[in-house]
């Protein structure tokens, strides 16, 4: 394959939109996600307008024996990743002790674990090589906790310094890791997570904007992309460091709290 991506969440949102925007410039692709359909619609749309091999793998990444298989199958086939592109991950709106405990377990699977288990397991081949690009969807809501979002903030958390972590550690190869913060964005997971009924989903940007951001910066081996604030959005992200902590909670909840 040639300079082949590998994306998760590759079915909708923000990782389809990584997806033909890496096929216009002429990448091969791995596309993952649960919906075998939908990955086989867009491998079919790609097919036909770009010269480039797309390969499907359905896999559900909340369960943690996916990460695993999803790399042996993509080792079974020769198949050489120069792009790793850890994007799926998914929210869920309400108070902790009332959600579900399955659902928010399996966040916490989807958006952290399964992210570090693919990263570990093609990280050593990039260093080997001494190339290759990751590019981690994280989001603005790791720069604060999220009240109604509670465990969903803190998966964001996670990848966003678990990235500039891994970032620094590489600094002296040519393998880079980029950290992709977007803000609120028009995709399934507005939808999925009940946030499109908050004031904080109330201006949204394109998910193909993100996605260019995001895609764009990991070429250029930047270590963090913001993408898609508003400007009130941008100021309050600037301010939080110099605010109470009890103010930036009561803000956050009430953003998403549903009108």
């Amino acid at each position: 394959m040639n300079k082949a991506a590998l994306i998760t969440g590759a079915s909708s949102g923000i990782g389809k939109e990584l997806a033909i925007i890496h096929a216009k410039k002429g990448g091969d692709l791995i596309l993952v996600a649960r919906r075998e359909d939908k990955l086989n619609e867009l491998k079919q749309e790609i097919e036909q307008k770009f010269n480039v091999n797309v390969e499907v793998i359905a896999k559900d990444l909340s369960n943690l024996k996916a990460p695993q298989e999803v790399y042996n199958e993509v080792k079974q086939k020769g198949f050489q990743i120069e792009y790793l592109i850890n994007n799926a991950g998914f929210g869920a709106l309400g108070k902790f002790h009332e959600l579900s405990l399955e659902r928010q377990v399996s966040m916490i699977n989807l958006n952290i674990t399964a992210l570090t288990i693919l990263t570990r397991l093609f990280l050593p081949e990039f260093v080997k090589r001494n190339n290759g690009k990751i590019l981690n969807t994280s989001s603005t809501a790791s720069f604060m906790p999220g009240p109604l979002q509670a465990v969903y903030f803190a998966t964001k958390a996670y990848v966003t310094f678990f990235s500039n972590a891994l970032s620094e550690e590489l600094h002296n190869t040519n393998i880079t890791v980029t950290n992709l913060m977007p803000g609120a964005t028009e995709s399934e997971f507005g939808s999925t997570s009940g946030m499109d009924k908050t004031e904080m989903f109330q201006k949204t940007v394109t998910a193909h904007s993100v996605a260019l951001d995001g895609y764009n910066g990991m070429l250029k081996g930047k270590i963090d992309v913001i993408s898609g604030l508003t400007t009130s959005q941008s100021i309050m992200m600037k301010m939080i460091p110099f605010m109470p902590k009890k103010m930036i909670l009561k803000q956050v909840r009430e953003m998403q709290e549903v009108k």
